[in-house]
């Protein structure tokens, strides 16, 4: 049963969330067309992103790179031989368990994930009080949902 009374928060809400929505989607194009002028696919630059960025210098294994980027084992399995081939990163078996592999960034990927960061936190300066003004309006209308349904 819908509620007269809660359709005009629901689509205030649904705005909120469209235009939270919109300015993701440009940060992520604006990151898409860098990775692709750097001569990246965007995909490569998250792989090495999440080899950059393991917590606490943690060996980064395929397992561990597949469940980062939302990918399957064999879909990262492809990844991670095209971007050996193209000398972004290196794959060494895994010490204590020979069917692990561990990924290693090379200087080349590093380079290139050095130069793409400047990029973005350039961008994220710029961006960052649109995304943050549309996440506090997403915020504060969830929070007002919950109060609404307390009642």
């Amino acid at each position: 049963m819908t509620h007269p009374h809660r359709e005009p928060n629901s689509n205030l809400l649904l705005k909120t969330l469209a235009e939270f929505r919109y300015e993701l989607r440009r940060f992520m194009h604006f990151s898409e067309s860098i990775a692709l002028d750097a001569g990246l696919q965007p995909q490569q630059h998250q792989l090495l992103l999440q080899i950059a960025g393991a917590r606490d210098g943690a060996p980064v294994t395929i397992a561990y790179a597949a469940e980062r980027l939302g990918l399957k084992h064999n879909s990262t399995v492809e990844l991670v031989d095209r971007s050996e081939r193209e000398g972004l990163l290196t794959r060494t078996a895994d010490p204590s368990d020979k069917r692990r592999a561990i990924l290693e960034m090379s200087n080349k990927g590093r380079s290139l994930l050095d130069r793409l960061a400047s990029d973005h936190a350039d961008e994220l300066k710029d961006r960052a009080p649109r995304l943050i003004e549309a996440l506090e309006h997403v915020r504060s209308h969830a929070a007002i949902d919950a109060g609404a349904e307390a009642r």
